[in-house]
């Protein structure tokens, strides 16, 4: 009698559970869209900065980045371009893990060229070290709903 009501114990937390989780897979593409438009606002607002003060900007990266193998100039063009550029593609989840691992890229570049900096402010190493988890499980996660991509996967396939 009592194996009986255990069996059917794990039987009704095992339902439980199932449910549990089906609701969960239905808010991953809610989480995907929250954390895509998180990243691509402070990476937008950080390149439209590096634009809008273009001399500063400059400034910036001769004397205080050292970007290796790239010339100041260069480094900061390519950063502006790409904060701009991957931020948008990323919100709008179209070539959603090519932006991710875009920005996933320009964030290391940061913290190896600021490193100086960035090892004298915890909380903005924090920062970059928060920026880089979510890029990862953006660039690792396969959620196709609530993004540009996967309306042009339905097109593709009509």
């Amino acid at each position: 009698m009592a194996n009986g009501a255990l069996m059917h114990s794990r039987s009704v937390i095992a339902s439980a559970w199932g449910i549990v989780q089906r609701k969960m897979d239905n808010l991953a593409a809610v989480a995907n869209l929250v954390a895509r438009w998180y990243i691509a606002k402070i990476f937008f607002y950080s390149g439209l900065n590096k634009f809008r003060d273009w001399e500063s900007t400059l400034y910036l990266f001769r004397e205080e980045y050292h970007v290796p193998l790239l010339a100041p100039e260069i480094a900061a063009a390519l950063a502006t371009a790409g904060e701009l550029g991957f931020a948008v593609l990323l919100a709008a989840g179209l070539f959603t893990r090519f932006a991710a691992s875009g920005l996933f890229l320009i964030n290391i570049v940061a913290v190896v060229s600021y490193h100086d900096a960035l090892k004298d402010s915890p909380a903005a190493l924090q920062d970059h070290l928060e920026w880089g988890i979510l890029l990862a499980l953006l660039l690792t996660t396969q959620v196709q709903t609530l993004t540009l991509d996967q309306t042009l996967a339905r097109r593709n396939k009509a």
